[in-house]
């Protein structure tokens, strides 16, 4: 295991020394008097907030978790864990959606964190009006599995143009969050697309472990009509300010990309140290399931309006208990001729080929850039197999072609095309990360409203 570092509380004097003395004064000037002068990293409990601060946009907290991966193959004596509750077989680190939550509730939550991190999104930044300015406070609860272990935690946009630094999450020029102390990061994000964050603290093992999750910012043009010239259709939600409504979409589905070393994990649940050099994974998981689990029902996704159990506990969906803490499905779900767009990201260690049989996209984003020349000449290109290495997104469009029947919706399949990351290790069949696309007649399902619904 590498080693730890605490960090004491950052001061005025840190910080200046950090930044050179010049951040505040440049682009920070007026986010950072809120934080100056005061201890940032407080109060001591969770739950309690300073009279003065508003409330965040989103409450997060860090813990670790059990989950469930498909029984076969095992793989003595790491898989399944012989630790595990009943109805679980995967030990994991991960963060929590604790958002309008009791003290008591958020501190009956540690041991219950969510695989992968909540998905959620933004709204792109306006420096005229300051407008869309977003706020995430963090609390650690430690890890009910290893109280040995002291981990701070952090929140990184991973590829994010951040123009303050002390709110990036890395740990040597910004603020980590030991256990029992909470921090509010303010995200002022003026580039739209796809990106992915994590906790950047002891980064390999953390990020493996499950501290992952996808955000997405909207763009500006979000809410204006404009007419796509590729089919004729109005559209208001768009992928990024295309200025043409080429990256219209009707339906929107995030698909996460991950990683499980089986033996990593035993090791962390067992009081062990892994050896990450000799690192090979054997489940690959898109948005926290391996197949056929990946085509189950939602969970609460909605991380704004949370669906949660007197405790404040996930509510399993009835007949999927095992899913409780991996409430993400995978499942696309369109009417003919929709245009979707697919959201994807990739946070393991090892490079995917997400392939999407029998139907092309459009790529028209990358790493949350568009597409597009300086010129504005469209650099999009169709294709049906996505190649991503690690600490990639991509964003692709398809439109839904018609449904044929005679079922009550046409089946399509979006799988790995490297064959070991969609097989579950197990016997012949696909697994790990495999889903469905169903295309069902025009007008079955109403406006989506929640992306992955």
């Amino acid at each position: 295991m590498t080693k730890k570092f605490y960090r004491r509380n950052l001061t005025r004097r840190d910080f200046l020394k950090v930044a050179g003395g010049t951040l505040a004064a440049a682009a920070g000037a007026k986010i950072l008097p809120g934080y100056l002068g005061k201890n940032v990293l407080s109060p001591v409990s969770v739950g309690v907030a300073n009279a003065q601060d508003p409330p965040p946009d989103l409450y997060f907290a860090g813990t670790d978790s059990w989950i469930s991966l498909p029984p076969v193959p095992g793989i003595p004596p790491f898989f399944p864990d012989d630790a595990a509750p009943p109805g679980f077989n995967t030990y994991m680190f991960g963060f929590r959606n604790v958002t309008g939550m009791s003290k008591a509730q958020i501190e009956a939550q540690k041991g219950k964190a969510q695989i992968p991190s909540p998905l959620f999104w933004l709204n792109q930044y306006d420096p005229n009006t300051q407008a869309n300015e977003f706020q995430i406070k963090l609390t650690n609860l430690g890890l009910v599995m290893r109280p040995d272990l002291f981990d701070h935690h952090s929140i990184h946009f991973h590829g994010l143009r951040h123009i303050i630094p002390f709110f990036d999450g890395e740990p040597h020029a910004s603020v980590t969050v030991p256990i029992g102390r909470e921090f509010t990061y303010v995200y002022r994000v003026r580039e739209p697309g796809t990106y992915m964050y994590h906790c950047h603290v002891e980064d390999v093992e953390h990020v493996h472990l499950g501290m992952t999750g996808l955000v997405f910012v909207r763009p500006a043009q979000d809410g204006t009509p404009f007419v796509y010239s590729g089919n004729g259709r109005t559209y208001t939600r768009f992928a990024y300010n295309d200025g043409d409504g080429s990256t219209g979409f009707d339906r929107e589905f995030a698909l996460l990309m991950t990683e499980v070393w089986a033996e990593a994990h035993w090791d962390f649940s067992h009081v062990q140290l892994p050896e990450w050099s000799e690192y090979k994974p054997e489940f690959f998981l898109l948005n926290g399931r391996a197949y056929p689990d990946t085509l189950a029902p939602n969970g609460s996704v909605d991380p704004f309006n949370p669906v949660r159990d007197a405790n404040g506990d996930l509510i399993p969906t009835p007949g999927y208990e095992h899913l409780q803490y991996q409430p993400l499905s995978s499942l696309i779900t369109c009417n003919e001729g929709d245009r979707v767009l697919l959201r994807f990201a990739n946070l393991g260690f090892t490079q995917q080929n997400m392939t999407l049989a029998g139907i092309k996209m459009g790529i028209v984003g990358k790493d949350a850039t568009p597409l597009r020349g300086r010129d504005g000449t469209d650099q999009s290109y169709q294709t049906n197999s996505v190649f991503m290495a690690a600490g990639e997104s991509y964003d692709g469009i398809f439109t839904a072609p018609p449904y044929q029947g005679p079922g009550p919706y046409d089946t399509y399949l979006l799988y790995n095309r490297v064959y070991n990351h969609s097989s579950n290790q197990g016997p012949s069949g696909f697994g790990g990360q495999t889903t469905e696309v169903r295309v069902y007649p025009a007008t079955t399902l109403g406006p989506q409203l929640i992306p992955n619904t």
